[in-house]
């Protein structure tokens, strides 16, 4: 078993685009695209699993939230918005570093810290890991780590690409080839498929609640979907 989940070229790469990570247009342009579709996801299943109003404005208020691979905080940031108290975590000390000085500029209060899961304490009442399994040291082993720091009643979200034909289309010959990512940021062979996943979070001891694709097409962009085709979504909570 890995003692880290951090690969050290997959922290550099990722460390290298923190100058313009919060630019919708720079390199980071498909997460912003991404995030929104996340972040529906992320409410609704916040609604059903806590039995929150879907019109309050702070579902998350009285909880704790442990985001993994947070980037510079484009989860973060609403997550906190939403009520948690949130804890962020990447292991590029630069997105660390531009996370913590936007949310400054925000008025937010986030923990952000770098690092691997593996380095943090305590149980938090959600946790998220979003597209990040596919870059990391031991894919079995982060699971069980994400799984260890969920606290009792908590909900975990993760998402990913899917491994099919498809996604590595669009999200390596297409995307990567023609600039829309930076090239290099993906490795087909690190995919995981829906089915595996499971496979990972049933091991840890947890319970598969949710699976939801995340899709593209011309008039709609990227958008939640039953296609799990090209990157997908799922929640689960202590079995």
């Amino acid at each position: 078993m890995a003692e880290t989940s951090i690969v050290g070229r997959e922290a550099a790469h990722f460390g290298a685009m923190a100058g313009d990570w919060w630019d919708p247009t720079g390199a980071s342009a498909m997460l912003h695209r991404l995030n929104p579709v996340r972040l529906a996801y992320i409410r609704d299943r916040i609604d059903q699993h806590w039995q929150s109003d879907e019109r309050a404005l702070r579902p998350l208020a009285g909880r704790s939230a442990l985001d993994i691979g947070c980037g510079a905080g484009l989860l973060c940031e609403p997550l906190t918005r939403l009520g948690a108290c949130v804890t962020g975590i990447d292991a590029a000390p630069e997105l660390i570093a531009a996370a913590r000085t936007h949310a400054e500029a925000q008025g937010l209060a986030i923990d952000y810290r770098a690092g691997g899961v593996e380095e943090v304490e305590g149980r938090f009442d959600f946790v998220t890991a979003m597209e990040v399994i596919e870059h990391v040291a031991d894919p079995a082993a982060f699971v069980r780590s994400l799984a260890d720091r969920l606290a009792p009643g908590g909900l975990l979200i993760m998402s990913t690409p899917n491994k099919t034909g498809w996604s590595k289309l669009l999200t390596i010959t297409l995307a990567e080839g023609f600039g829309r990512i930076p090239h290099g940021t993906h490795d087909y062979d690190q995919f995981i498929p829906p089915d595996q996943l499971g496979e990972l979070l049933r091991g840890a001891g947890l319970k598969l609640c949710d699976t939801a694709g995340i899709a593209v097409s011309p008039g709609r962009g990227l958008h939640l979907s039953d296609d799990l085709r090209l990157n997908y979504l799922v929640s689960a909570v202590r079995a």
